[in-house]
Parts: structure tokens; sequence; C-alpha cells
């Protein structure tokens, strides 16, 4: 007798035990490819211990601030007054520094920053060139206490003689140039925070001008534009990148502490007087911590960095928000 065949599965219940076996590597990588199914895991854990890093700083800085964020709360940022024999703390003085400062570098250090990188790119000779973006890096590396010094025995004593008397005899109707001349202040500490910005900003804005391709400027040179329209094009095409190297300047402003603390003054009033002196959150962080004897006057230096910690995500936000605009503002004009 001959047995019966066995029956073959129907399609239904085929469907089914593929629907339940679950396949690792199809679920890591489409390709199902071992390798690319571990590539793609390690990344991804890269990217989730980044976030995990993010996450515990701000949680061990936010329960070291428990204390003082329990005593004065959301005043706390309002507060003017930084006392700590008296324990009374708070924060505008530090942050009010910390911005005026950091734009006041900004808006020294990006025109010129623009210019060298665009002499470097547009026109200068290679040679040149080559020299002039190494004295670029050169002074990216310069450590800050370098410059600190530097700014104490000769910048200081450069702004207090030529070029603040100066400034208060033409412009000394306005509020931002009253005030006795000492050449320690926010001018100063805005001075040095520009110079040290300015090779970062160089070096970014000019690596993304050399990226726009060689097309776009031999395309405006064909239709008859000039050297200065075809720099514009270029400048147009590439600033998504350059709105970056702005953020990215302004990002190494805010923290800077050493440069800074040398030739700010360190006193906690805010004035509309770039002549007076101020005071930064990293450099009260940097002066007072190892002084700092009572737990609520510790709790308010971390809370200070906790501040700090949230401007540089809101610094970080609004690169985003501005890189998004400046691209949607300009995506007709790259791919003309």
């Amino acid at each position: 007798m001959n047995n019966p065949a066995p029956a073959s599965p129907s399609p239904a219940s085929e469907y089914g035990a593929r629907a339940r076996a679950w396949d690792w590597r199809r679920a890591l990588a489409p390709t199902g490819n071992v390798g690319d199914a571990v590539f793609r895991a390690a990344l991804f854990g890269c990217a989730l211990l980044l976030l995990l890093i993010v996450v515990a700083m701000f949680v061990e800085i936010g329960s070291n601030a428990r204390l003082s964020i329990s005593r004065f709360g959301l005043p706390f940022l309002a507060g003017r007054e930084w006392n700590p024999v008296r324990g009374e703390f708070g924060a505008l003085p530090f942050v009010y520094g910390t911005v005026v400062s950091s734009l006041l570098a900004l808006a020294l250090a990006v025109p010129v920053s623009l210019g060298i990188a665009v002499f470097l790119v547009e026109q200068a000779p290679r040679a040149l060139a080559r020299l002039l973006a190494f004295l670029v890096e050169l002074l990216a590396a310069i450590p800050s206490v370098v410059y600190g010094l530097w700014g104490i025995f000769v910048l200081a004593p450069f702004l207090r003689e030529h070029v603040e008397p100066p400034l208060q005899k033409a412009l000394g109707w306005l509020p931002f140039f009253q005030g006795t001349v000492t050449g320690i202040g926010l001018l100063t500490g805005g001075v040095i925070l520009a110079i040290m910005v300015t090779p970062i900003v160089t070096a970014v804005v000019r690596d993304v001008l050399a990226a726009v391709p060689v097309s776009q400027r031999e395309a405006a040179l064909a239709l008859g534009a000039t050297k200065w329209e075809t720099t514009r094009v270029v400048l147009a095409n590439g600033a998504p990148g350059i709105a970056g190297a702005i953020i990215l300047g302004l990002g190494r402003a805010v923290g800077e502490t050493m440069a800074v603390t040398m030739v700010i003054g360190n006193r906690p009033e805010i004035s509309a007087s770039l002549f007076q002196p101020s005071y930064t959150i990293a450099s009260v962080i940097a002066n007072e911590f190892t002084e700092a004897t009572g737990d609520l006057y510790l709790s308010a230096l971390v809370e200070l960095g906790l501040v700090l910690f949230l401007v540089t995500f809101v610094v970080n936000g609004a690169a985003r928000l501005l890189v998004w605009s400046v691209t949607r503002g300009t995506s007709g004009v790259a791919r003309a």
C-alpha cells in the first residue's frame, strides 16, 4: 500500500508562520545583512549614549541646584543682588554680562571673519592664502589664559589710552560710552572674545565658501557679473554654513571663561556703559566655586551652571531655526 503524500501547507498558514518569525537582521537593516545590522545597532548605541550623557548632566546639575531652586524659584533669574554673606543670590547681572559680551564679540568678529574668509577663497593667491589659513588656525589653538594675559598687559592699556577716550569724546552723549575709562570692562571683554571667536568663524566660513561649486562662479562671470557680484552669489550659496559658523562662534563666546575673567572686571552690576566692569556666568563659577562654603552658596553657583546649560540649548535651538530659515530663503538661489 502506498502511503499518502503529506498535505502541503496552505498559503494562509505559510503567511502566519512568516509573520510570527521575527528576523532581527531585517529589523535592524533593510538588506538583512548581519554586518549592516551590527553597524546600524552600533551607531544607534552611540547616538543613544550621547542623549543619555546630556540627560545625566542635566539631572545631576539640577539635583545639586535643588536647594537654590526651592529657596529662590524663578525670581533667581531676575534677581540683581549677589551677596553670599547675607544669602542673597540673583543671576540677572551674570546673564546680562554673558549676553552683552557675547553679542558685542559677534558684532566685532563676524564682519572681520567674513572679510578674511572671502579674501582667502576668492582673492588671495594660493601661496598667500595657505600661509594666512595657517595663521588663522594657529590663533584658534592659542589657550584662553594666554589671551587673558595679553588682554591685561596689552589690550586693556591700548583701549584705555587710544580707543575709549576718543569714543567717549565723540559719542559720550550715548549711555554706552559714559563712565570712568579704566580699560577693564564690558568693551574689553567683548574685544577679547571677538579676537578669540574670529579664527573659528573664519575657518568654518572659509571651508563653506571653498565647498561652493566652481560652476556657480563661472556661471556668474559668464553672465557678465563683476567680481563683487560673483562673490555675492558665492555668499548666497554658502549662507546656511555661514549662519552655522556664526552660531558656533556665539557658543564659544558664551562659554568662554579665563580670558573674559581676566579683563571684564568681575563686578555683578548691570550698567548700560560698555566701559563699566561686569561679570559673566562662566567667570563667577570659576572665581567663586572653590570659595563657596555654605550649602546655599554652592547650590546657587550650581544653579548658575544650570542656567548656562539652558542658555546653550537656547542658542543651539536658535541656530537650527536660523539655518532653516536661511536655507529656505536661499534654496532658489542655490538651485539657480
